[in-house]
């Protein structure tokens, strides 16, 4: 299915009281373009996250947002340094008996002095928190493309209806052609005639000088190439691959046969013509810079 760069997804998954959470947004860029947000402590999934996204997303500007809410108590340890308290205990104690000092010492006085009490974290399992944080991105990715797709749906039936548009001027411009060359014997054999007055026409002279313009002015093969082109791009919003880059190449081809049209023909008819062929170009040209 045709596909969007533009669109955004947002995934979570928790267990054992840690909390992932990924947003990704994408927006229009030439190439594959990957920026990665995540805490220094969780840096070492980047290009695990990195590659993943890589099987999935062929094209554009890709913000992704990571962050980890830990509120259980898995991998953290609070440990005592019974020592440590032990000297603010006998410190404290010669305090109250120089000073005279009543007041007893509470509990949560020692707990507040510096590494009473600390907290040690282990080292957490990569593969184990890969595998969670994966969750969330599968849910922020798959949310992604369904909305991609949903976007790359309507691209693709304006560029339809659009390059049908562009048939119609083709064969507008088509059936006018044929017309041009007999037109031109007219208009000349018309001016031979009023220069020349009674004098006798050399009609092997006139053919070759209608001749010499046919030549001028054929745009058959132009005209084959224009439908060809329009063909292969249709096909190629049905194929349902990553074809941006296909696409914006034929629009490329198509303006170029058009341009050549135009200088070609000769023929005000088909320059009218040739004007609204290329702004229904243009139309489909910047809908295809949106296409993955």
């Amino acid at each position: 299915m045709i596909r969007s760069m533009t669109g955004f997804g947002r995934g979570t998954y928790s267990l054992d009281g840690r909390e992932y959470h990924v947003e990704i947004k994408t927006v229009n860029h030439r190439y594959s373009d990957i920026s990665i947000r995540i805490s220094k402590a969780y840096s070492y999934l980047e290009s695990k996250i990195r590659e993943e996204l890589g099987k999935k997303i062929i094209r554009g500007k890709v913000d992704v947002n990571v962050w980890v809410d830990d509120y259980g108590t898995r991998g953290r340890t609070v440990l005592l340094d019974e020592g440590l308290a032990d000297l603010y205990m006998n410190s404290l104690e010669k305090l109250k008996q120089r000073y005279a000092i009543n007041e007893e010492v509470s509990l949560s006085l020692i707990s507040r002095f510096p590494d009473v009490l600390r907290v040690k974290k282990e080292e957490d399992d990569e593969d184990v928190v890969w595998s969670e944080l994966k969750q969330a991105l599968t849910q922020s990715v798959d949310a992604l493309i369904v909305m991609r797709e949903r976007e790359g749906s309507q691209l693709k039936n304006d560029i339809l209806e659009k390059t049908a548009n562009l048939n119609t001027y083709v064969s507008q411009i088509e059936s006018r052609a044929s017309l041009v060359v007999n037109e031109y014997r007219t208009r000349l054999n018309y001016r031979v005639k009023d220069i020349l007055g009674d004098t006798m026409v050399d009609e092997g002279r006139l053919e070759v000088e209608v001749a010499l313009f046919a030549d001028r002015c054929s745009i058959e093969e132009e005209i084959t190439r224009l439908k060809s082109h329009i063909k292969q791009l249709n096909h190629s919003l049905e194929d349902g691959q990553a074809v941006g880059r296909k696409l914006d190449f034929l629009v490329q081809e198509m303006n170029r046969e058009v341009n050549t049209i135009g200088s070609k023909a000769n023929d005000l008819e088909i320059t009218k013509v040739v004007v609204e062929a290329k702004s229904e170009i243009e139309k489909v040209r910047e809908q295809i810079q949106n296409i993955e």
